[in-house]
């Protein structure tokens, strides 16, 4: 039975031949298009590391953040509120991408190697990608990027240097994308760390038809 309310990528394989832990495929390449093509039939690359193939993902449930639902401490938003960050949208993409990698390498390893970093800035370049960052006395210390196609927005990262730095950047975010009527935030998959916000799965097939209305609204993430 179809599940997908979208036409047939003319990439990649139906979503429904994800297997139990949600990749679809290998191979391929990391550019404008064929990302563009992932996230518009609810898929996103997810490589191992640099030597690998190219992994392309689409799981079975769908973490998101809901934006009128999301739910932050009083604690984070008097922190938020007071004048101990300063905060500002699409000002350092790189440096935000780049710090999420070396911070998380040096915790876990990770996924954002040089080639994801080329096809994301790519991505920003076009208008696609876009980045919260989070200043102290003029350094970065904290931030979060994504990708933002209409109404729908998909986080990818964050990072912190000091504490609350990269909570401080998502309510950031969130206020950013209510007021602007987003109605779709992709997390991919729901983590302990998540969950404290208000994250939340939902079946494919429902994070489907969310995505098919997002992409249809009349609206972005700058004016």
């Amino acid at each position: 039975m179809k599940t997908s309310p979208f036409e047939p990528s003319r990439i990649f394989p139906s979503v429904e031949e994800s297997d139990e832990e949600g990749l679809l495929a290998a191979g391929g390449r990391l550019d404008t298009d064929w990302l563009i093509e992932a996230y518009t039939h609810g898929i996103f690359p997810w490589p191992y590391d640099e030597k690998s193939p190219i992994l392309w993902w689409s799981p079975d449930p769908r973490g998101i953040l809901e934006p009128e639902k999301a739910h932050f401490s009083r604690r984070l938003l008097r922190t938020c509120r007071s004048h101990r960050f300063q905060v500002t949208l699409n000002q350092a993409f790189r440096k935000v991408m780049t710090t999420c990698a070396a911070v998380h390498s040096r915790k876990t390893g990770t996924w954002i190697t040089p080639m994801m970093i080329k096809a994301y800035c790519g991505l920003h370049q076009s208008g696609y990608a876009k980045s919260v960052e989070v200043w102290r006395d003029s350094e970065l210390v904290g931030g979060v990027y994504g990708v933002s196609l209409a109404g729908f927005f998909a986080a990818e990262s964050m990072f912190h240097l000091v504490t609350d730095a990269s909570k401080v950047a998502l309510v950031r975010l969130m206020e950013h994308l209510v007021n602007r009527h987003f109605t779709l935030i992709d997390i991919q998959m729901v983590t302990p760390h998540t969950r404290q916000f208000g994250g939340v799965e939902i079946p494919r097939k429902e994070y489907l038809r969310r995505l098919d209305i997002a992409l249809k609204q009349r609206t972005a993430f700058e004016p």
